[in-house]
Formats: C-alpha cells, sequence, structure tokens
C-alpha cells in the first residue's frame, strides 16, 4: 500500500475518535525517515492540546489501527499539537485567517520574492488575496509552498 493509501485509511479509521473526544484531526503523514517509518497525527481543540490529550489520543487511535491493522511495516506512532505556526491545510484554515496577518511562501517568485507576510483578504480554491502593503497580490494556491498564521515576537 503507498503512502497516500495508508493515510487516506488511517484518516478513515481515527477521524471518528477525533470526534468522539472533541479534537479536531488537523493532519497525518506516513512517512520514512532512514530507516524507520513514522506515523504523525496532529490534533488539535479550542485551548490547544495537552500532552495528557496527546496521550490518550495516542492510546485510543493505537487500538483501532491495530485491530484494522492498514500497516504492513513496523512505525513509530506520534501524536501532537500541530504547532502555532501550522500550515493551513484546509479550506478551514483559511477561513479562519481572513484578515489576518499570515506568512507566505512560494515555490517560485512572484514580483521578484518567494516569501510574503501580508493580510489575508480572500481566498477561494484556486487562489488568494493578500494585502501587502499598498498593494493586493493575488497568488495561485498550487504555487504556495507554505501558509500559516504570522507569528510576532
Amino acid at each position: 500500500m503507498n503512502r497516500k493509501d495508508v493515510e487516506s485509511k488511517i484518516s478513515t479509521i481515527i477521524e471518528p475518535i477525533s470526534q468522539d473526544m472533541n479534537f479536531e484531526l488537523v493532519d497525518l503523514e506516513y512517512v520514512k525517515e532512514g530507516p524507520y517509518n513514522y506515523l504523525r497525527i496532529f490534533i488539535d481543540k479550542a485551548n490547544g492540546v495537552s500532552i495528557d490529550d496527546c496521550q490518550n489520543f495516542s492510546k485510543k487511535a493505537s487500538e483501532a489501527i491495530d485491530k484494522n491493522d492498514p500497516i504492513d511495516q513496523n512505525y513509530f506512532l506520534e501524536v501532537s499539537s500541530p504547532g502555532i505556526d501550522r500550515p493551513f491545510k484546509k479550506d478551514k484554515d483559511f477561513k479562519m485567517a481572513l484578515n489576518k496577518e499570515v506568512e507566505v511562501s512560494l515555490y517560485k517568485p512572484i514580483n521578484n520574492s518567494k516569501d510574503y507576510i501580508g493580510e489575508l483578504e480572500d481566498f477561494n480554491e484556486e487562489l488568494i488575496v493578500l494585502n501587502v502593503g499598498d498593494e493586493s497580490i493575488k497568488i495561485n494556491r498550487k504555487d504556495i509552498a507554505k501558509i500559516n498564521i504570522a507569528i510576532k515576537f
């Protein structure tokens, strides 16, 4: 089974668990790093997740995954918060960031730059509109390497 198939199968297995525990399943990835395989699950909730939340979710997810056994290799299971600078994955991430400052990294430059910080004015399935200074920039979503809320120190 390829990586995407494993991720899809795991998502189907653990989505009900995340709903029952009042977590948002933000993302998951099944990756090989060196000789090891990792299944990383990222969960969140309104006030953030604690270590205990991750531990409790990990236990229930592990039981459900083992019961269905979709992964035929040894792997390490990691459950964590996506972090404050989590990349946007779904439309709801873009929606919650409307009129907020975001950081955008591009695969290829627009106006000689691959990195922008600006206010997210609008978005749809194909593009985002970013207010940078006095100018609005339209960026195709397929050209975005990463977008997240801008972190200010």
